[in-house]
């Protein structure tokens, strides 16, 4: 399996790196401080693959914190706000699309 530091990146508008945090397997996000964030509203926006692959590599880098990093598109409204970019992180950061059985 190939590294995710040796694929080639393609960023089509915002993007943000997120993993699973190691202790409890909580979906947690990248920050600009360099820690992970529960809140996708803290997590570092990046813009090109350059940018991309430097969070990528200081996140797979910190593998105590966090396990499996990856680049995920997000969207960010007028407001600022940040939001999963497709269904599979809005899956991820809210829980599942279907009412469960009691």
């Amino acid at each position: 399996m190939t590294s995710p530091l040796q694929q080639k990146l393609k960023i089509n508008g915002s993007s943000v790196v997120t993993a699973n945090r190691t202790w409890d397997g909580i979906v947690v996000y990248r920050t600009a401080a360099k820690g992970w964030s529960a809140d996708l509203a803290d997590a570092a926006i990046v813009r090109n693959s350059d940018e991309a692959k430097a969070l990528l590599a200081e996140a797979v880098a910190d593998d105590v914190g966090a396990i499996g990093p990856y680049i995920a598109p997000v969207q960010v409204d007028e407001a600022g706000k940040i939001l999963p970019g497709n269904l599979r992180e809005q899956i991820r950061r809210d829980g599942v699309t279907i009412d469960l059985p009691v």
